[in-house]
């Protein structure tokens, strides 16, 4: 336990009286030192145990997209909560059933067609990977395993999700790694073209790396790959973990290159903060799947459930992509107007401002932290930002003030 982490822990006799006594941090040392101990939020705000208010323009990393504590979700949970938390998936229940119908009409309607594919419940980003990586072997068959994904990519912590994330640095302390997958560059059709061979059943990718920087992925290089998998019998795969449910100012972050994936992850903003993910694939590639290929104890849980259908039928309600849309072009061109920013790149309201060389991403946002905007550096000199679409203008100048009094 480092002077850092204890310090974290009892800045205030709030947080010392929670700890109850103990001297030391109760949670395994996964995500570093906490630095701030939220208790409470609405909409962009959040505040501290010390009474403290902070503008949230992380949004848990791009998940409580309709802001903190939303009535309606919060209600929704509530009445699920005194009606039917969870059964086994040895049956169903409404809320599970009707969210899964939402979650295939808009990923079905999103390239032009109904009913099209099937989904499978899930906790988390991570877990939709997994799913996604077994069913492609499936898919595949025996010799046919193989999963390509890009350098600078990030598709979970978990072993196979791991193995799938481009970023060697991850892998090394928990070698041997799982085999079956390959790395290319991103963007870069070439590269992906030439690691394409009999032994591959899966192209998985993101239509904007979120941990990789922020990046996104050009329309000619999304399209050029959907031509490449389906020539060759690949099935392309998106994870839309992070840009899913309108982050880029579309409902998919694929829509922007008018493809048509045969499987796609989804998690993150999908239930507000309620621990939710899903696989959805065509039906002729979830057909794969027999019953005890796969499955969760918490798949389609009722409480999960119930939390995701409120906030898509919000996000429906709203018209999510076109607030987006606006609010992002409005965030991106303030963000432009910070002399040392160099840069702005990504999509939508998920947004990278590139700093000048000299200045440190990770030390420059806790400096905006101690002033109460929550950001990361994403990258060593760049800024993640993924507020929620209830984001006022009032609230985005705030931020920029804040931005200017630092950098």
């Amino acid at each position: 336990m480092t002077e850092k982490q204890t310090h974290a822990f009892a800045t205030s006799q709030t947080a010392t009286k929670l700890l109850g006594g103990r001297p030391d941090c109760p949670f395994m040392p996964v995500f570093g030192a906490p630095q701030v101990m939220f208790e409470r939020g609405q909409g962009t705000q959040l505040w501290d145990v010390n009474g403290k208010r902070y503008l949230d323009f992380l949004c848990g990393i791009a998940v409580t997209s309709l802001g903190h504590s939303h009535p309606v979700i919060a209600a929704a949970i509530a009445h699920q909560a005194n009606t039917l938390l969870h059964v086994s998936n040895f049956f169903s229940n409404p809320v599970a059933t009707q969210t899964a119908i939402m979650v295939d009409k808009l990923v079905s309607e999103s390239f032009g067609v109904k009913n099209a594919g099937q989904v499978f419940f899930c906790n988390s980003g991570a877990e939709a990977n997994e799913a996604g990586i077994k069913l492609a072997r499936k898919f595949g068959g025996r010799g046919k395993h193989v999963v390509v994904s890009a350098l600078g990519s990030f598709h979970g912590r978990t072993l196979a999700a791991l193995a799938a994330t481009g970023q060697p640095e991850k892998h090394e302390p928990f070698a041997p790694m799982p085999e079956g997958f390959r790395h290319v560059v991103f963007n870069d059709i070439k590269s992906l073209e030439a690691s394409l061979d009999a032994s591959v059943a899966a192209v998985l990718l993101e239509t904007v790396q979120g941990e990789g920087g922020v990046i996104p992925a050009s329309v000619e290089y999304l399209q050029a790959v959907r031509k490449l998998c389906t020539e060759r019998g690949i099935l392309m795969m998106i994870d839309e973990v992070q840009t899913g449910f309108a982050r880029t100012g579309k409902w998919f972050g694929f829509e922007h290159a008018d493809i048509k994936p045969d499987v796609v992850m989804l998690a993150k903003a999908m239930g507000n903060g309620m621990p939710i993910g899903a696989l959805w694939a065509t039906k002729e590639v979830a057909s794969v799947f027999k019953p005890g290929d796969h499955g969760s104890t918490f798949s389609g849980t009722a409480i999960a459930t119930a939390a995701a259908r409120a906030t898509i039928q919000l996000m429906i309600d709203m018209d999510a992509p076109a607030v987006v849309q606006q609010k992002g072009e409005e965030l991106s061109a303030k963000l432009r107007t910070i002399s040392s920013v160099i840069e702005v790149r990504g999509r939508g309201l998920l947004l990278a401002a590139e700093l000048k060389p000299e200045l440190d991403a990770k030390k420059v946002a806790t400096q905006l932290l101690d002033l109460g905007l929550v950001v990361n550096g994403v990258t060593s000199h760049a800024l993640r930002f993924a507020p929620p679409f209830t984001v006022s203008s009032a609230e985005i100048d705030e931020a920029i003030e804040i931005m200017k009094v630092v950098l």
